[in-house]
């Protein structure tokens, strides 16, 4: 067993109750990595264990086997506030910052006297953890996970619910196995996964064939209206109003990988997907080939991520942000 492991191991055994936190805005592998660590943790732990998430999940994420354990400051903040800064130990997945639980939730996290152990994939990871487990190289927080649970041997206590949720996690951050993060890794440990009974079809249609006609109406028409192709660049522009989203009802998730359709684009190369919210912009950014995001990203609109994903925030209007993107184009592609 590795030192990292032997030392996250260390501190399981420790702890008298232990917290997995993940950020703002839930998707698929923040979820799947949260539930999967807190599966295994129930098989290998006495502890009192709990999730403690910033905000709920979208409504398809939520058939992952014990998600509903998850407590959210949205809903319960006081709930959220005394489990979290009572605990003996806090993992931190899915997240390099501490601003990316959001700015009523970094205070309390930083509070917080347990122990904290980071296990997440984004670069450059700030040094607010005791124990850190940091890989860029690696698709996904979930496929972390199960490299955690390998390296401390205990494979064999994976079981359908665990693989289920590490199954969602790698299957949605990877956009279904297409990214260039994708590794020969990747494919041994959803084979192993699939032996384990995760149905990784039904996986699968859960999250990407449960459309309401909302959804696909809110999608088709920002597709149709909002879709815009920068004239010299591979760039691709999509953006969704207020008005939009009110017209029809939007809930959270509705636009989720709406981006990579654009991406999708022939001879795109890089795809921003802007969404108007009642205080601020948020963006997201996407690209492939020899094209990055994340120091635009970073440099320009106070985000950050991967190299081919990353996302970002305006507090300009709709139509400010997105020719303040326009602007900074030249600069990058």
């Amino acid at each position: 067993m590795s030192a990292l492991f032997s030392s996250i191991l260390s501190e399981i055994n420790a702890a008298g109750s232990i917290v997995i936190t993940s950020h703002k805005g839930p998707d698929g592998d923040s979820i799947g990595c949260s539930v999967g660590l807190f599966n295994f943790l129930k098989k290998i732990s006495s502890a009192n264990i709990s999730i403690c998430h910033p905000d709920p999940a979208p409504s398809f994420l939520t058939w992952v086997p014990n998600s509903s354990a998850i407590i959210d400051f949205e809903t319960n903040p006081e709930t959220f506030k005394k489990t979290l800064l009572s605990s003996d130990l806090i993992f931190c997945l899915d997240y390099n910052a501490s601003s990316r639980m959001g700015e009523e939730i970094q205070p309390i996290l930083m509070e917080a006297k347990g122990k904290k152990v980071m296990i997440d994939h984004h670069l450059n990871p700030e040094a607010f953890c005791d124990v850190v487990f940091s890989d860029p190289e690696q698709c996904s927080t979930s496929q972390m996970i199960f490299e955690l649970i390998d390296g401390l041997g205990k494979v064999d206590l994976i079981d359908e619910a665990i693989g289920q949720a590490l199954y969602l996690g790698i299957m949605t951050d990877t956009g279904s196995f297409r990214y260039p993060s994708v590794s020969a890794r990747t494919h041994e440990i959803v084979a192993q996964l699939i032996r384990k009974g995760v149905n990784h079809a039904s996986i699968h249609e859960a999250v990407f064939d449960s459309n309401t006609i909302d959804r696909l109406q809110l999608r088709s028409q920002i597709l149709a209206k909002n879709l815009e192709l920068m004239k010299g660049y591979p760039v691709a522009i999509l953006f969704a109003t207020q008005e939009d989203m009110d017209q029809f009802n939007y809930q959270k998730g509705d636009t989720e990988g709406l981006v990579n359709v654009a991406l999708s684009v022939e001879g795109v190369k890089v795809a921003v997907f802007f969404s108007e919210q009642s205080d601020k912009v948020k963006i997201s950014f996407r690209s492939k080939g020899e094209y990055v995001v994340n120091e635009l990203a970073a440099n320009h609109f106070s985000g950050g991520g991967h190299k081919y994903a990353s996302g970002g925030v305006s507090f300009l209007s709709l139509a400010e942000t997105i020719q303040k993107f326009k602007d900074t184009v030249p600069n990058y592609f």
